[in-house]
């Protein structure tokens, strides 16, 4: 098995690692905070929308089973690309879409398939993603881990 590490922000974290954690070759998943400027922010910290951070998800996937392609694909699908610092009800930099890239495989990979997707149409609206290199990634608190696992929601909703 070859393990590589994956970061996401698309909104709540707990509805994009629900998500993540659905893609066959996911080993583990863990939310977090990062692109800001706090160091160890607290969820509550995050939701002032004053630290920088985006809520994102660390993706540890074995490279055998699934392609960093595929979690692109599984990005893309579990959230609207195009909305600027929002996902549905949840508004602020916090909650902006975001891949954290970190290698520049990883940035390539990231910046075609963001053009590809914005080429297919399937959005009516520009793309909004940023991709950027990852700076440090700090674990949210253990009671948003698995959160929807944890609550026994096995279908979320929209946000």
């Amino acid at each position: 098995m070859s393990v590589q590490k994956a970061m996401f922000a698309a909104g709540d974290f707990r509805a994009t690692e629900h998500a993540f954690r659905q893609v066959p070759g996911v080993v583990a998943t863990q939310v977090g905070y990062i692109g800001g400027h706090t160091r160890n922010p607290t969820y509550a910290e995050v939701q002032t929308d004053t630290t920088g951070h985006a809520e994102a998800i660390e993706v540890m996937y074995d490279t055998d089973v699934v392609s960093y392609e595929t979690l692109l694909e599984a990005f893309w699908s579990c959230h609207d690309p195009t909305q600027l610092n929002r996902q549905g009800v949840h508004v602020g930099s916090q909650y902006r879409s975001a891949v954290f890239t970190g290698s520049p495989e990883q940035k390539a990979t990231a910046e075609r398939a963001r053009k590809a997707v914005a080429k297919a149409g399937r959005f009516t609206r520009p793309i909004m993603t940023e991709i950027v290199q990852a700076g440090e990634f700090f674990p949210a608190e253990d009671e948003y881990q698995q959160y929807y696992a944890k609550h026994g929601v096995k279908n979320p909703g929209p946000e």
